[in-house]
């Protein structure tokens, strides 16, 4: 024993001790203020188990598939008697994760469960009739960021496009979406741009979480799939991910934190649009920050600092990345810090970054090709606005025809206050 009799007391006041420090500082373990679509389902008496229960199920999902104790969905299921789970699907990155961004992903079975895993990010984006065959019921968890040029809102649509002409139901299992359900941003995409990086008919982000973005897409695509949405409890519209108690868990290799979820849409969309730039890939700081080797760091955090975005600051940075395509290039720029994740605004800041390069460097201001900058941003009217000088306002004023009849559509879809 580590403690004798004599000194039991003394050993209970000292942990006790411990543990008001770790509640001092933060480090105590409290209960997440949400339960998740996964916690929902499966908690005792729960009204939405009669969905699966006896069923065959197939679970599209990954590593960030979890519940609110960090569980994996896939551990869940595989050990619960009340469910048979037959499939597994896979989307980018893989069912655990480990494949890098773009990379095809494999067929396989799950090391730690035994499950066959059927690939969506190979030579199919969408579960063939085949992969389908004998599931009762397909269900849907993964950790959105949402961004509409995260793959895996684009593998959701695909899912549901697969049930609809097999007529296997769909469950999804609602999860936060990590910038709070409020807002919006960004021009609506143009038919001759959809990708895989832009799937559905939304802004660069849209303000739902993936149960509802699955109720917008069947309702606004006129998909047909038999969808149910398996809620949170305790998620409000207003919440970003700080709010919710609960931990990020890696949603990809270049998210490994909820502040890369938070800026993953800003510094994506510039490097996304321009030559020479690096979002931080390839760094200890993935999405954190915006350098070039043009660039003269102070002055560019002056300029970026002299506008007064909400919620952001910025700091000069001077850095190397040491893989990926900047590896070993010395690159100046800024780093951007959350001041204030409810006020940020990631695609106005993001316009904001590219307006400011521009007007610093149009020698430099290169973009990339018509086709990347048009998958990214919907359309090819930002290169031309951009080029003629037009200022971050009257940019984003042009974004406003099409987010009103988003913001109609959206609101049918809408499950939360």
């Amino acid at each position: 024993m580590l403690c004798s009799m004599n000194t039991k007391s003394l050993c209970v006041f000292a942990v006790s001790a411990v543990f008001g420090l770790c509640a001092s500082f933060g480090l105590a373990s409290t209960e997440p203020k949400v339960a998740l679509g996964i916690d929902v389902l499966l908690e005792s008496n729960s009204p939405y188990i009669q969905l699966v229960s006896g069923k065959r199920i197939g679970l599209v999902t990954n590593q960030s598939g979890v519940d609110r104790s960090l569980v994996p969905t896939v551990d869940r299921l595989a050990n619960d008697s009340r469910v048979s789970l037959i499939r597994l699907f896979g989307p980018e990155h893989g069912i655990r994760g480990e494949v890098p961004a773009g990379e095809k992903v494999d067929d396989g079975r799950d090391p730690q469960t035994g499950v066959p895993v059927v690939s969506l990010y190979g030579k199919d984006r969408k579960p063939s009739k085949a992969a389908l065959e004998g599931v009762d019921i397909l269900m849907f968890d993964i950790q959105d960021v949402g961004s509409r040029t995260y793959t895996y809102i684009s593998t959701l649509g695909e899912v549901m496009r697969a049930c609809a002409e097999t007529n296997t139901p769909l469950v999804v299992l609602d999860r936060p979406n990590p910038l709070s359900g409020m807002h919006f941003e960004g021009p609506m995409i143009e038919d001759r741009f959809r990708s895989f990086i832009g799937w559905g008919p939304m802004p660069v982000t849209h303000g739902m979480t993936l149960g509802e973005a699955a109720r917008f897409f069947n309702d606004r695509l006129k998909i047909g799939c038999t969808l149910h949405v398996v809620p949170m409890r305790g998620w409000k519209r207003s919440m970003i991910w700080d709010d919710t108690g609960l931990t990020w868990t890696i949603t990809s290799p270049h998210i490994p934190s909820v502040t890369q979820a938070y800026l993953y849409a800003t510094t994506g969309m510039v490097s996304a649009t321009l030559q020479g730039v690096n979002d931080g890939v390839g760094s200890t700081m993935p999405f954190e920050v915006i350098a070039a080797e043009f660039i003269d760091a102070p002055k560019f955090e002056q300029a970026l600092q002299s506008i007064g975005l909400p919620g952001v600051r910025f700091q000069a940075i001077y850095y190397k990345p040491f893989y990926a395509s900047f590896k070993d290039k010395p690159l100046r720029g800024v780093r951007l810090t959350l001041t204030d994740p409810r006020a940020y605004r990631p695609i106005r800041t993001s316009i904001a970054i590219l307006t400011t390069l521009r007007a610093m460097y149009p020698e430099k201001f290169i973009f990339k090709e018509e086709r990347p900058v048009g998958i990214h941003w919907g359309n090819t009217d930002l290169r031309k606005q951009l080029e003629s000088g037009l200022g971050a306002d009257a940019i984003i004023d042009s974004w406003s025809e099409g987010n009103i009849e988003f913001r109609a559509a959206r609101q049918r879809a809408l499950i939360y206050d």
